[in-house]
């Protein structure tokens, strides 16, 4: 699945480490981390917070698109 990479590609494309996500997701590091490795599923409201974040859409998340769409 394109998604556990792609979030962690953007977090480290803006230079933010695990943590800093983490807390802006309101968890632990150690969740998010295993949402990057795949080892959890990760829920749809982070997944939105995540795109609004990143200013990228859902389907590049979701890798449906190659190229990011921005957030209007």
């Amino acid at each position: 699945m394109h998604l556990y990479p792609r979030i962690r590609d953007l977090r480290e494309d803006n230079d933010k480490n695990q943590r800093q996500i983490a807390e802006i997701l309101g968890m632990k590091y150690q969740q998010y981390a295993r949402y990057e490795t795949g080892e959890r599923e990760i829920p749809l409201h982070h997944l939105i917070t995540l795109a609004r974040y990143y200013n990228v859409s859902l389907d590049y998340l979701a890798g449906l698109i190659e190229t990011p769409r921005k957030l209007n």
